[in-house]
């Protein structure tokens, strides 16, 4: 409020000067122009010999005196021709002028002086006007008035000037203390909003506007506010997602280790019968590669995730990876009682990484198998004029709107009641899959419906040489 105030009072007193000054200078050039007027008539009167009609002299005599206006006339010498005061009555003229104002005088030049305070016993406003005829100076006339009618007005003026100054200020200072008491509420606002968010409560919001910067940067809080707390919250989902992964993992790991040191004990101290030791050790390889598989995943991601593996784009034949996916997960599909078939709609080819599209197609289809029994899962294949599309459709459970907006986050696990499982999956998969489709340059998409099964739709562009 104290700015705004200070601001308001220097503009309007800076302006009421500057009005005071000018109106000023207008009275008195106002003035000045009515002098040099009643002057040039008066001159108009004269005759080459420089003798003035008396009765024309009276009359603007009379006149002038009754607007408090008076006039002497003189000749070359600057003696007084016709002296309208007794106080400067056989006076010379030129004792009131300096050498430089009667040389211009004589030049034909007017002198004109708003207020002289030094040649008469009163403040007046002074106009001389030489008379020339033919180039040839022969006298003029000196016309003068008191200022003091001038003063008055000037005085009034800036009377109603100060007041009218002072009533704006007041009321200046009723709306900028309002003003004031407005931005500083909504200041304030803000100030505990920032506080609430500095203690750890992102629930904020305060109230918008569009009408100046602070209800700007009340948008922007809001807009900061809401990230703030949508990255809080995916913090505290990805922190609750890691302890389970790591509750997780060390359930994983535990059991096959358990059963590789239970194996290597057995074998150490002849505890396993010969005819069994193949089946122990068939089951220390399984175990191995299971551990394998969970270590591989997690370095997977990591190396995706900080772009630090190398993609190596072929072109390759749709059909053959199909082919070889399906042999690979035939016996878990069957353990389930699952089928498998492919559907391939003309000759379709995509481009890209072979070992990297193998690692696509098994993450999304164990995925399938995991959640399908007694059911049917396809492995769809075709090709437009710009892209590839291959489709994993399956019949098992399905999934809620919510469960599908989660999928592709890191160790999110659809079936979280489930601790193990024989295909490896630790809820890393599906976030490989998306961040592999993506290094593609290509898109992936799940429609999903509980009870009715998902499909997952891949689009890989094509080349320039392969589309039309």
């Amino acid at each position: 409020m104290i700015s705004y105030i200070g601001i308001i009072s220097f503009v309007f007193i800076l302006l009421g000067f500057i009005v005071s000054q000018f109106v000023e200078d207008l009275i008195y050039d106002n003035k000045a122009n009515e002098l040099i007027e009643y002057g040039e008539n008066i001159l108009n009167e004269f005759n080459n010999d420089a003798i003035a009609n008396q009765m024309t002299i009276y009359q603007y005599e009379d006149v002038l005196n009754k607007r408090n206006i008076y006039f002497s006339l003189f000749d070359t010498s600057g003696q007084l021709v016709y002296p309208v005061t007794t106080a400067i009555r056989n006076q010379n003229i030129r004792n009131l002028f300096s050498e430089t104002e009667w040389d211009r005088i004589k030049q034909g030049k007017r002198i004109i002086v708003n207020i002289d305070l030094k040649r008469f016993e009163q403040a007046v406003s002074l106009v001389v006007l030489p008379y020339i005829i033919d180039g040839e100076f022969l006298g003029g006339i000196m016309i003068n008035s008191p200022v003091s009618g001038i003063n008055e007005m000037l005085a009034k003026f800036n009377r109603y000037l100060v007041f009218t100054v002072l009533v704006i200020l007041f009321a200046s200072f009723l709306l900028s203390w309002a003003l004031s008491i407005i931005h500083v509420r909504r200041i304030n606002q803000l100030k505990n909003a920032v506080s609430t968010i500095a203690s750890g409560n992102y629930d904020v919001k305060v109230k918008e506007t569009n009408f100046d910067e602070i209800g700007e940067l009340a948008v922007n809080f809001n807009i900061m506010a809401e990230k703030l707390k949508k990255s809080m919250e995916e913090i505290d989902n990805l922190e609750n997602r890691r302890r389970q992964f790591i509750a997780d993992v060390s359930h994983e790991m535990r059991t096959p280790l358990t059963t590789i040191s239970g194996v290597i004990e057995g074998f150490k101290n002849d505890m396993i019968p010969e005819s069994q030791r193949e089946k122990a050790l068939d089951l220390v390889g399984k175990e191995a590669k299971r551990l394998i598989r969970l270590v591989n995943e997690n370095l997977d991601y990591e190396k995706i995730r900080a772009n630090q593996i190398q993609l190596h784009i072929e072109k390759i034949e749709l059909l053959e990876v199909f082919e070889v996916v399906m042999e690979q997960l035939e016996a878990q599909a069957t353990s389930k009682n699952n089928k498998l078939q492919i559907e391939i709609f003309g000759d379709p080819v995509c481009y890209a990484d072979y070992d990297r599209l193998i690692q696509i197609l098994l993450n999304i289809l164990k995925n399938s198998i995991q959640f399908t029994e007694n059911g049917l899962i396809t492995l769809r294949g075709k090709q437009d004029n710009t892209k590839t599309i291959i489709e994993i459709e399956d019949t098992g459970i399905g999934m809620d709107p919510n469960e599908v907006e989660k999928i592709w986050q890191r160790f999110y696990r659809a079936d979280i009641s489930r601790r193990s499982n024989p295909f490896g999956e630790f809820g890393l998969g599906l976030s490989i899959v998306q961040k592999l489709v993506l290094l593609h340059d290509g898109e992936i998409f799940v429609e999903s419906e509980k009870g009715k099964g998902s499909k997952f739709t891949i689009y890989l562009p094509l080349r320039d040489n392969e589309s039309q």
